[in-house]
């Protein structure tokens, strides 16, 4: 065991460094009463999580980021199979759509945001222009001005973000299935449906599993997306617990309590993750 230790001791400094640190440091600054400029005036026992969970509007939030991120996850994940499936296929042109495909997750996440929310302004948005001369609107909507229409937007462009990353990685998935699984179906006379259903998709569960919990980590934890799209919206109408965080550190200057939001935050996403690996179970063998 010790003879392991020189050969492990860089990986284990490394995780301590930008993992068991960060999230310590953050553990105890939950406790701490800090002034709005990041002062440490000393302990603060559990008054920071009691100021929290006095905020009348939590349970709301919590309901949106439940929404927020099973919205996302699950479109992206539909509409990713689909697409990667297509791309799997050969056709002329294929390495250009490839390569297209990229396009959304290589640009700037606040750029696209940004060009999706003048594309819906009311008064000079492409978007409102041309479904009122197409004779759909009569004038401009306020698609990003009310709580419920711009959360909608925003998971909107989530998806589009994301589709990139998890259409590539099930992309990899596919091509790494051996092409006689798929004939030997077709020889006993399965349909399309039932390859896909009974043989292609057991052998995509190990990255199927991959996107979705790196889907669930950056949706959970997006802020630019929704700060663009809903960031003007008065009140908590429209807030996740991340953007939640992101208002009490600089509107309402609460740095202690966002620092108690963030451990909640932590929480949150393990526990999800972890009902999702047992669900899903990921690592289980599939019967080739």
């Amino acid at each position: 065991m010790l003879r392991a230790v020189p050969w492990l001791g860089p990986a284990l400094l490394l995780i301590v460094a930008i993992v068991a640190f960060p999230v310590g440091y953050m553990l105890w600054t939950s406790t701490r009463d800090l002034s709005a400029y990041g002062q440490d005036r000393g302990p603060a026992g559990l008054a920071n999580f009691r100021a929290l969970f006095d905020i009348g509007e939590l349970g709301t939030v919590l309901a949106h980021t439940v929404v927020w991120v099973v919205s996302v996850v699950l479109i992206t994940l539909v509409l990713s199979a689909g697409l990667a499936q297509f791309l799997n296929k050969d056709f002329p042109g294929r390495t250009a759509v490839r390569m297209a495909i990229l396009v959304p997750w290589a640009a700037s996440v606040v750029m696209t945001t940004t060009i999706f929310y003048y594309m819906l302004d009311p008064d000079v948005g492409i978007a409102n222009r041309f479904l009122v001369d197409i004779g759909l609107l009569d004038r401009g909507y306020g698609f990003t001005k009310q709580p419920t229409q711009a959360f909608l937007v925003a998971i909107g462009v989530a998806v589009f973000v994301s589709i990139p990353f998890t259409t590539y990685t099930i992309l990899a998935g596919l091509q790494s299935i051996p092409a006689e699984i798929e004939e030997a179906g077709r020889v006993d006379g399965a349909g399309p449906w039932q390859r896909y259903r009974y043989l292609t998709l057991p052998q995509l569960r190990p990255a199927i599993a991959v996107a979705t919990v790196i889907n669930i980590i950056n949706v959970f934890n997006s802020l630019p997306i929704l700060q663009v799209i809903t960031g003007s919206i008065a009140g908590f109408s429209a807030d996740t617990t991340t953007t939640l965080t992101f208002k009490l550190i600089r509107q309402n200057q609460q740095i202690d309590t966002a620092a108690a939001m963030s451990v909640l935050n932590f929480a949150l996403i393990v526990v999800i993750i972890a009902i999702y690996v047992k669900l899903v179970r990921p690592t289980r063998q599939v019967d080739a």
